[in-house]
């Protein structure tokens, strides 16, 4: 088994562990998957979940794609080859209850020859309501996981994901960050190409245990029609943000991917309110507030 190969397996059982996890987590419902082929090469495997107890929509996506590399995204990527293979899972789940955040988790590994591969990803949170408790928490398990491979891992790859998710034209974040990185490899990040998939694959299994808490600590809250209400406007945001900005979607549609796995990333529902203002001191001020570049969430 080369590389290439061993990184997909290992992505392989990454879904299918997080599947299991998030199918007990919810209780109720269970992902319907399809397994599809790429026109030009390689294919995947879509899992999405719709309707659960807990989720009200949920896409756990594998795939591993070969073929040539658009022109475009050869200017974009700088290089002259275009022989490329690519492997990722790629994870968006929107919950039923407003006090329960929008999660979302890309692992991903890209390889044009020996010399040019590499990995990205990353993980992180949109609340529709911030609990700073709970911000904490998650950015206190990544900082954890980054430090096992590099300290110096967690302050640029948390910096990079206040950069990248970030609705420039509303001049806010989409939620509370995470980590992000792309194009990792070894020159860059003084690992081998084996430590760094084993830091992807951390990435990866970081999913449950986060996810599962922040579901266990909010999802028997109450909630009013007022908070559904800001729900459905959260989530047009998070609409904005990867119709708008997200790479991995213009990525998607522009390698000739597949439409529905590209957009499962987008809620069932979502609203758009003409010059909202949100009511002084309310728990949606608060959060508008805290949607800002540079938050310490941990000292």
């Amino acid at each position: 088994m080369d590389f290439k190969e061993k990184v997909a397996e290992s992505y392989r059982q990454i879904q299918d562990q997080i599947c299991k996890g998030l199918e007990e987590a919810d209780g109720l419902g269970r992902f319907e998957e399809e397994v599809w082929e790429r026109e030009g090469g390689g294919g995947g495997r879509t899992r999405i979940m719709q309707g659960g107890a807990v989720i009200d929509r949920g896409g756990v996506n594998f795939s591993a794609v070969h073929g040539k590399l658009p022109e475009q995204i050869k200017k974009s990527f700088g290089v002259d080859e275009d022989d490329f293979f690519a492997t990722g899972v790629s994870i968006v789940i929107h919950p039923v209850n407003p006090w329960i955040p929008i999660i979302h988790m890309n692992i991903r590994y890209f390889e044009l020859n020996e010399k040019v591969r590499w990995f990205g990803g990353g993980i992180d949170v949109t609340p529709h309501y911030i609990i700073e408790e709970d911000a904490r928490f998650f950015h206190s398990y990544l900082k954890d996981i980054c430090d096992q491979s590099s300290p110096l891992f967690y302050a640029d790859f948390k910096s990079w994901a206040d950069r990248y998710f970030y609705i420039n034209h509303r001049k806010e974040t989409r939620g509370i960050g995470g980590i992000f990185y792309d194009r990792l490899d070894p020159e860059k990040s003084g690992l081998s190409y084996g430590e760094i998939l084993n830091f992807s694959e951390q990435v990866g299994n970081s999913f449950l245990p986060i996810y599962t808490e922040l579901i266990e600590r909010n999802k028997d809250k109450s909630y009013s029609d007022k908070h559904k209400t800001w729900q459905a406007l959260r989530r047009g945001r998070y609409v904005e943000f990867n119709l708008v900005y997200d790479a991995g979607t213009k990525f998607g549609l522009e390698t000739n991917g597949r439409i529905e796995s590209i957009l499962m990333s987008l809620p069932p529902q979502a609203n758009w309110h003409y010059n909202f203002k949100p009511e002084q001191g309310s728990e949606e001020e608060k959060t508008l507030g805290l949607l800002k570049q540079g938050i310490e969430w941990i000292s």
